[in-house]
């Protein structure tokens, strides 16, 4: 339900970018929650990342009963990321 588009940068941190598009989550309430949520859960995982720029599209529409599986999915992906950045 979310997709990763990462790319390294010479800042030394990682920056954040979330995109969610009228396709996805209609009311503005809807996309600035699901905003909110990754801006959240990369704050909580963003200190062992290093200097990535990193850019999560969600796929699917999820609200507040989907939480927990979001933030699995999340945490997920993030380990394959960091598994990636250090090769």
């Amino acid at each position: 339900m979310l997709a990763f588009h990462y790319m390294p940068n010479t800042l030394g941190y990682p920056r954040l970018g979330v995109i969610v598009g009228k396709k996805i989550a209609k009311r503005a309430v809807h996309r600035n929650y699901m905003k909110r949520t990754m801006r959240e859960f990369f704050r909580k995982g963003c200190p062992s990342l290093g200097a990535v720029d990193l850019v999560i599209r969600p796929l699917k529409a999820y609200g507040h009963e989907d939480f927990m599986t979001i933030e699995a999915e999340f945490n997920t992906l993030l380990d394959k990321l960091r598994s990636r950045l250090a090769d």
